[in-house]
């Protein structure tokens, strides 16, 4: 592979770092704007899940423009919104603009989720194209790890910890969109759009093992301007059961609970008895264990792939979380917690972390690719907003810990629905072409 291939699937996996930061960073922030703020429960439910508002927008509505006016350009906007969230979220004095801020960051944030994985899948040869698009999980999770060690090293700062918390993603955000003109565009992209001379370019600069031109005439046999124009065709034969899979998954990787984990970590960590500095080390100690088990599953994906790993991944999660749920049930305190917590991080970033952007970036066939994976991005942000905003009014309405209890149980239950789901209607993708994978998808 040429480091261009490298240089390129890196600057797009940034925006997974920004979408990690971006969301993880409330954690550690929030006792302490939820004491600026003196907002109660209900309030800050919407408060928290505002950003996710934004995301479902951006995801929902970045397909059609990432189609008209490239991947690549319309990253570089994700960035620069993401930049304006930062420092507006920042020097927000009320709710109500802190809570506007929060959504332009979330329309970055979805627009990346969407347009990051799939410019990678675009650009990236079938051999490594699982571990290439994992960069952006891989990026996720460390963005997730710096903004909880950030959160943990301006602790201390007094009243205004919380703002330097969000400002300080100002600098990644102007590095990712700065960095963006100096990548190509999709050539995927390029070939819908009439460019084959410049797409034959970048398959020549990022895919050294193949003829280009041969490349070139997959893509270009693929493509019908038909369908790319038209949104009505993803209702209907043969596209619309893709796009209730996809939907389905993203609804699913949210019923592990992963997102409440990582939102509410702290607070569930002072539930079992920790203070609230203890609780944002043990969040540290939950983001290495996403870091580390992302990348045993970046040497594994291309070897592995994808469906078996998520198969692995809905046994053990819906062990763990059903240990999470007796624990709270019986009010257990203490380690037991965040043993269970770290087993279930582990298995998720092994699964469904890693693979949850790939599948949804090589599920689609070219002409929907898109607007499809934007639905089933949608589908992932909509279940996140509303699991993050009910999950603080749920675990309040219980004078003791067993709403937590009900909560994981319940997700427990739903990641075992999602082994014998992902078992039935998921193919394997690894080693094939995406021109490959949409033959087989489509018969």
């Amino acid at each position: 592979m040429r480091k261009s291939l490298y240089l390129f699937s890196i600057v797009a996996g940034l925006g997974g770092f920004l979408f990690g930061f971006d969301t993880a960073v409330v954690n550690g922030a929030l006792p302490y704007f939820r004491e600026f703020f003196q907002i109660n429960m209900a309030v800050e439910g919407w408060v928290v899940s505002s950003a996710l508002v934004g995301c479902l927008a951006g995801a929902m509505f970045i397909g059609y423009f990432g189609d008209r006016y490239g991947r690549r350009e319309m990253l570089k906007l994700m960035g620069l919104l993401l930049v304006i969230s930062a420092i507006g979220s920042g020097l927000a004095n009320d709710t109500t603009t802190f809570i506007i801020f929060r959504i332009i960051g979330g329309l970055g944030v979805g627009g990346a989720s969407v347009l990051s994985p799939m410019y990678i899948t675009e650009i990236s040869p079938a051999k490594f194209r699982g571990r290439l698009t994992i960069i952006f999980q891989m990026a996720i999770v460390i963005g997730i790890l710096v903004a909880f060690a950030s959160d943990l090293a301006l602790i201390n700062l007094g009243g205004n910890n919380w703002r330097w918390m969000f400002i300080v993603e100002t600098i990644p955000g102007l590095i990712f969109t700065g960095l963006l003109f100096f990548v190509a565009r999709s050539p995927r992209w390029l070939v819908a759009n009439g460019r084959n001379e410049e797409a034959q370019k970048v398959i020549e600069t990022v895919n050294t093992l193949a003829d280009s031109r041969i490349v070139l005439e997959d893509i270009q046999a693929s493509i019908n301007e038909d369908v790319i124009h038209h949104y009505s065709v993803l209702f209907k034969k043969p596209y619309f059961r893709l796009i209730l899979i996809g939907i389905v998954v993203g609804m699913l990787n949210q019923f592990t609970g992963i997102n409440v984990v990582m939102y509410y970590s702290t607070d569930i960590f002072r539930s079992a008895g920790f203070s609230t500095e203890s609780g944002i080390m043990q969040t540290i100690i939950i983001g290495a264990t996403n870091l580390a088990f992302t990348i045993l599953a970046m040497s594994l994906i291309d070897k592995i792939g994808r469906k078996t790993m998520l198969l692995i991944g809905a046994l053990f999660m819906s062990v763990f979380l059903g240990f999470l749920s007796w624990f709270f049930l019986s009010e257990t305190e203490g380690y037991a917690v965040l043993i269970m917590l770290i087993m279930f991080v582990a298995f998720f970033a092994f699964s469904q972390g890693a693979v949850i952007w790939v599948i949804l970036s090589e599920m689609f066939p070219n002409n929907i690719r898109a607007r499809a994976t934007s639905i089933g991005s949608s589908s992932l942000w909509f279940f996140c907003a509303l699991t993050t905003f009910l999950f603080p009014v749920i675990k309040d309405s219980f004078k003791d810990t067993s709403g937590m209890g009900y909560v994981f149980a319940f997700y427990a239950v739903m990641t075992l629905f999602s082994f014998f789901f992902f078992k039935k209607y998921l193919i394997e993708t690894k080693g094939k072409t995406l021109e490959e994978l949409e033959k087989e998808v489509l018969k």
